[in-house]
């Protein structure tokens, strides 16, 4: 017996409000970092590099373990291997709370790593048990990744006056111990085999796809131009005449804004034959606003929104294109691995190569201009990858 088509004995309700804690832990353990690196650096006497580092390790964590997670759910099946990638978000988020810095930095690589299995097999699990709800609940998910990083971004810092970024950072342990909490009816429900010898690998035929590679590089490209802007919009802003705190208050309000989408869109697209418009659609979106931060950074507001809205749109549509263009679960969480392990390897090289780049030009002209070029990309992938077709098998 195939251990991903294992039947459940948990209720169908329990199982949606797993998924969406679950899809809580996706975000917030990292976003929260960068509202109190400045007390962290302090304690630390760390460099801007040493720093930044802190930002890009989870990125490359998520690259290079995002290929195994297909390979886990064979060998573990979905429940455990999930189950274990939060007990590793709850090992990691403790040990980087520990106060010594080769903790702070071995805890931010391990809740990577959990997080990289989580963002893998969680489209996996919907295509699996909810086939004909992949966008809408997609969508759902999204939509608690969103809220719940938002509300830990904007928590951080209060907590961080009155109890110090230790107990700040610490505090986040409660969103993977409230999934572990109902997610283990999930994990102790799964028959025990794994028949992983059985069970063809469909990895290669994923990595050998157009259409794949077309998912994999809108999702790529979104993620790249998503922590591009997380991570330089402050300083990007600052350069233009904001203050500090207005610079952080559009940071927030981007993230926010990534939200939204996850109200409506879900529900939209399960309407849809195919999602070729609304993909290209909200890179162009992203587009604009890229271009309007180069051109007339006095209306950031405007374009936090829309840049918020055009990726974290296109974050439910490449999360969704994972279930709706394969045939099972299997094939769900091969494409997750590839579309995953690329696009956070862009992701990570993003923002350093883009720093680099103001750096040797003294300006963020050009790369905001290639950033909104790879947003047109993006839109051809996303057109193409919207097309109402699916992997061979």
């Amino acid at each position: 017996m195939n251990t991903l088509k294992t039947p459940r004995a948990a209720s169908r309700a329990a199982l949606l409000v797993g998924i969406l804690l679950i899809a809580a832990n996706l975000r917030a353990p990292i976003t929260a970092l960068a509202p109190v690196l400045a007390p962290l650096r302090a304690d630390f006497g760390l460099s801007t590099t040493a720093a930044g580092a802190l930002t890009t390790l989870p990125l490359l964590a998520f690259a290079l373990v995002s290929p195994f997670g297909a390979w886990f759910a064979r060998q573990y099946g979905l429940e455990k291997s999930l189950f274990g990638a939060l007990l590793a978000i709850v090992l990691g988020i403790g040990l980087r709370s520990a106060g010594l810095e080769w903790c702070l930095y071995a805890g931010t690589a391990i809740i990577g790593m959990g997080i990289a299995v989580g963002n893998v097999l969680l489209p996996s699990l919907v295509k699996r048990d909810f086939p004909r709800h992949v966008t809408s609940l997609t969508g759902s998910y999204a939509l608690a990744m969103g809220i719940a990083a938002a509300l830990a971004s904007t928590a951080a810092v209060p907590m961080a006056h009155a109890w110090g970024w230790r107990w700040a950072l610490a505090a986040l342990a409660i969103l993977p111990l409230a999934a572990l909490a109902v997610w283990m009816t999930q994990a102790s429900a799964q028959a025990p085999q794994a028949a992983a010898a059985t069970t063809p690998a469909p990895d290669a035929k994923v990595w050998n796809s157009a259409l794949a590679w077309q998912v994999t590089l809108f999702l790529g490209l979104n993620s790249t131009i998503y922590y591009v802007a997380i991570g330089w919009l402050p300083t990007i802003l600052i350069d233009a005449g904001f203050a500090p705190a207005q610079a952080g208050s559009q940071h927030g309000l981007l993230q926010l804004a990534t939200a939204v989408p996850g109200l409506v869109l879900g529900p939209l697209l399960s309407h849809m034959r195919d999602q070729r418009l609304p993909a290209a659609a909200v890179a162009l979106l992203s587009a604009i606003a890229l271009l309007g931060l180069m051109l007339m950074p006095q209306l950031a507001w405007v374009w936090s929104i829309l840049f918020g809205m055009g990726t974290g749109a296109g974050i439910i549509l490449g999360l969704s294109f994972i279930g709706l263009r394969t045939h099972n679960a299997h094939q769900a969480a091969a494409l997750s691995g590839m579309s995953q392990s690329v696009g956070y390897l862009l992701a990570a090289t993003g923002p350093m190569a883009m720093g680099a780049l103001h750096d040797a030009q003294g300006s963020w002209h050009i790369p905001l201009g290639i950033c909104a070029v790879l947003a047109l990309i993006a839109a051809v992938m996303g057109f193409l990858a919207g097309r109402d077709r699916a992997l061979a098998q």
